[in-house]
């Protein structure tokens, strides 16, 4: 399932749930890291990315956690 968001110069940007491989927070909002290095920053903050990553269900436990 795709999710969209909100890149750095303000392009909406489509991200595949079940790619996503780690997910950090930067000065410019929130990083998406994919697979083989690629990587997509959007202007979401941490909670909000991962909160929306969770409806789609796509991780195999159905959940991806932000460890604080």
């Amino acid at each position: 399932m795709f999710v969209k968001f909100t890149s750095v110069d303000r392009v909406v940007t489509a991200v595949n749930a079940s790619q996503v491989t780690f997910i950090s927070s930067v000065s410019e909002g929130t990083r998406i890291r994919f697979g083989e290095g690629r990587s997509v920053t959007v202007i979401e903050p941490m909670e909000e990315v991962i909160d929306r990553l969770n409806r789609t269900m796509q991780f195999p436990d159905g959940t991806f956690k932000l460890d604080s």
